[in-house]
């Protein structure tokens, strides 16, 4: 598929926009709340929107999906294919709740068939999507995927760190995956301090559907669970 050519505005129309864009984002982040405060507690599934379903972390996703559903959640994806539809059809197979935050992009994103018909909400900008996702969510479940996933990753990590939010676990999915990236976290960040040594038990690193419930059920029977709605 042909990308869409980026066009570039000038600072005459960034500068005429600026007031309709505000109306625009208000009327997202009011959409999303209002449909969202009706769903209960659920957990987030991020990962790559490229996985095909015959690959092996596609049908892992399905099952996490199902497992999680089976414990009382509702699962939240970004509402398009590959990992994400593998979670949504996880979520419907399970006869959990399926909802979807698709977001409008040049290339690449069309919903997936698998999200509830009365939860799918789209997005046009990716700031308040990705709002919608931590405040709504009891946990994030990360599987491997290319940089939005590391954008979500890392913004729910910072928000942790900087405790603007409620403590929430986040399970990284693949250890071979997930290695390189750890490991720089580890002998990079740490090393050079600019992290801190506990920052590291922000996220745990798993390989399998069992250790994925494991840790769900290991914080929830440690913590005060409380919606963040």
């Amino acid at each position: 598929m042909e990308k869409k050519q980026l066009k570039y505005k000038n600072w005459n129309e960034i500068k005429s926009n600026d007031s309709w864009a505000l109306f625009k984002i208000m009327s997202e982040f009011v959409n999303g709340y209002e449909k969202m405060s009706t769903i209960g507690p659920s957990i987030s599934i991020f990962g790559s929107a490229r996985t095909p379903e015959d690959h092996p972390t596609y049908q892992l996703t399905v099952n996490i999906a199902k497992a999680i559903s089976k414990m009382g959640f509702g699962i939240i994806t970004g509402g398009g294919p590959g990992i994400m539809e593998a979670a949504n059809r996880g979520a419907k197979e399970a006869g959990g709740t399926s909802i979807g935050l698709n977001i409008s992009l040049p290339f690449e994103q069309q919903s997936n068939p698998y999200i509830d018909q009365d939860k799918l909400i789209e997005f046009q900008y990716f700031f308040v999507r990705k709002v919608v996702f931590v405040k709504y969510a009891q946990g994030f479940v990360v599987m491997p995927g290319g940089l939005g996933t590391l954008d979500e990753l890392f913004e729910a990590m910072t928000l942790l760190q900087t405790s603007k939010i409620s403590k929430f676990p986040i399970i990284l999915v693949g250890v071979d995956y997930w290695k390189g990236l750890i490991d720089w976290i580890k002998n990079t960040l740490l090393e050079e301090k600019n992290i801190n040594p506990e920052d590291l038990f922000l996220f745990e690193l798993v390989d399998t559907e069992a250790e994925v419930i494991d840790c769900i059920q290991r914080f929830y029977k440690n913590e005060n669970f409380k919606p963040n709605f």
